[in-house]
């Protein structure tokens, strides 16, 4: 006879406890549900768990020399547009002319 549902889940709780099992949760934007969509789809993955539990294990396996560029964030250069930058010029000389006026 089938177990009722709460005894199933008493059951898988005490594994869980037992094993040291720990839920960890992932809040993301959609460019990183996309990014671990893709992932799944060209090595056949189907649990979004398993994805993960794979991708910690093999970074840690690179060890913290090899893992560091893995875990850096990206950083993103900002580039003055020529137009801003033309107005930022034009705004200090014309700064810098009333200064010596005052003078």
């Amino acid at each position: 006879m089938a177990m009722e549902p709460k005894a199933r889940s008493a059951t898988t709780a005490a594994r869980r406890k037992t094993r040291g099992e720990e839920e960890i949760r992932l809040h993301c934007m959609a460019g990183t549900r996309q990014a671990l969509a893709d992932l799944m789809a060209w090595h056949g993955i189907e649990e979004q768990g398993e994805a993960i539990t794979l991708m910690i294990h093999h970074i840690q396996g690179l060890g913290p020399t090899g893992s560091a560029r893995f875990l850096e964030a990206p950083r993103h250069d900002y580039v003055i547009p020529e137009n801003v930058s033309r107005k930022l010029e034009i705004a200090y000389s014309r700064e810098a002319l009333r200064i010596c006026r005052d003078d």
